[in-house]
C-alpha cells in the first residue's frame, strides 16, 4: 500500500471548490509509503483504508500495470480531446496526473538504485552476464519512467509546476550523489556527520520530491503563495518523519532477527554517534566485528543502550508535529483528518 500515492490524491479535497473539493487530495497521493510504519499492520492498513475512501479509489490504481494498460491509454486519449475546453474534468485530471508523475519519478529512482555494483558480486549472486543484463534493464526501465514523467509534466502546461518537479528531481540526484560519495569515502562503514547535516541530505534524497509535489498540487488548484508554502511544509516534515520512522524500525520492532542489518548512517545511529563522539563510535564498530564481518545484532544492542534511539523518536515526533501545524492552515475536512491520521501513524511508537 503506497502512502505517497495516497497523499498525492488527498490534497485535492482541502480548500478547493467545485469539482476539486479541495487540494489536499493531491498531497495525499504525493506521499507514498516507502515502508511500513512502526504501528501494527492492522492499524496502519486501517489509516490508509480510511484515506482511500476520501480519495475515491484505491492506491493500487497507481500500479505500473494499470498505468501502462491499453484501457487507460484509450481513456487518456479521449480526455486529451478536452484540452483547450473549460470542462471541469480537465482540471481534476491535472491533479491526478501530478500524483502519477510524482510516483513515476519516485519509482524511477528506486529502479535506478537497484543497479548492482558488478565489482562486488559474489559467486552466489548468479552469472555475471545475467547481472549485467539486469543492470541494463534497470537503467532502461528507470529512464523510460522518467521520460513518461517528463511528458506528463509538459502536458500539465503549468510552468511553475514543471519548475518545482524539475528542481525536486535535481535534489534527488544530488542527495543520492551525497549518499554514494560518503559511502565511498568511509569505505562503506559510516559517515562522520552530525544530525543537522544528516537532515539536509535526507531532505534532498527523501523529502524534496514530496514537499515540492505538495506545493505543486496547491499551484494547480490556484492557491496563493502562503497556502503553497504550508503544503510544502507538510510534505517536507511528513517525509522527514517517515524516513526517521523507517530508520527506527530495526531498533524498536518487538521481534527483530539477529541477522537483520541496518544503515549505519540512519538517524538513530547518527544521533548515537553525535552523543558518543566519533572515536568511541568507531571503537564500538570494531568491537562488533568478528572475522571481518559486522555483528549487527551486537551493535544494535549497543546503540539501543545509548541515547540515539530515544532521540530519534523525539525527532520523528518533532517533524510530525510540524506537519500537523502546517495542516492547521487548511479548513477542517475529512481529507485533513486523513492526513493527520497518517502523521499519527508515523509518530506513535507504543
Amino acid at each position: 500500500m503506497s502512502l505517497r500515492q495516497l497523499l498525492l490524491r488527498l490534497p485535492r479535497y482541502l480548500g478547493a471548490s467545485g469539482p476539486l473539493r479541495g487540494p489536499l487530495d493531491t498531497i495525499s497521493s504525493v506521499i507514498s509509503c516507502r515502508g511500513q510504519s512502526s504501528r501494527s499492520p492492522a492499524q496502519w492498513n486501517q489509516v490508509v483504508s480510511e484515506a482511500e475512501k476520501i480519495v475515491g479509489y484505491p492506491t493500487s490504481f497507481m500500479s505500473l500495470r494499470c498505468l501502462l494498460s491499453d484501457e487507460l491509454c484509450n481513456i487518456a486519449m479521449q480526455v486529451r480531446k478536452l484540452v483547450g475546453t473549460q470542462h471541469p474534468l480537465l482540471t481534476t485530471v491535472s491533479q491526478r496526473s501530478l500524483a502519477e508523475i510524482t510516483e513515476l519519478i519516485h519509482t524511477a529512482l528506486l529502479v535506478h538504485r537497484g543497479i548492482v555494483n558488478l565489482n562486488e558480486l559474489q559467486s552466489s549472486d548468479g552469472p555475471l552476464k545475467d547481472m549485467q543484463f539486469g543492470n541494463k534493464i534497470a537503467i532502461l526501465s528507470g529512464d523510460f519512467l522518467l521520460a513518461n514523467a517528463c511528458n506528463g509534466l509538459a502536458l500539465l502546461q503549468n510552468t511553475k509546476v514543471v519548475e518545482l518537479l524539475a528542481s525536486a528531481l535535481m535534489d534527488l540526484v544530488q542527495g543520492v550523489y551525497y549518499e554514494n560519495s560518503t559511502l565511498a569515502k568511509e569505505n562503506r562503514i559510516t559517515d562522520d556527520i552530525g544530525i543537522s547535516t544528516w537532515k539536509e541530505q535526507t531532505f534532498l534524497s527523501h523529502g524534496a520530491l514530496l514537499a515540492k509535489s505538495c506545493q505543486a498540487a496547491m499551484e494547480l488548484a490556484k492557491h496563493d503563495a502562503e497556502v503553497q508554502d504550508m503544503a510544502f511544509q507538510y510534505g517536507k516534515h511528513m517525509a522527514m518523519s517517515h524516513k526517521i520512522n523507517s530508520d527506527l524500525l530495526p531498533f524498536i520492532k518487538e521481534k527483530t532477527g539477529d541477522s537483520l542489518t541496518f544503515n549505519l548512517n540512519s538517524a538513530p545511529v547518527v544521533l548515537h554517534q553525535e552523543f558518543l563522539g566519533r572515536d568511541l563510535w568507531i571503537k564500538q564498530i570494531r568491537e562488533a566485528q568478528e572475522k571481518g564481518r559486522l555483528d549487527y545484532a551486537k551493535l544494535r544492542e549497543t546503540i539501543k543502550a545509548g541515547k540515539g534511539v530515544t532521540s530519534a523518536i523525539d525527532l520523528c515526533r518533532y517533524h510530525g508535529n510540524k506537519a500537523l501545524e502546517a495542516l492547521e492552515s487548511f479548513p477542517p475536512s475529512e481529507a485533513r483528518t486523513a492526513l493527520e491520521n497518517i502523521v499519527f501513524a508515523m509518530t506513535r511508537f507504543s
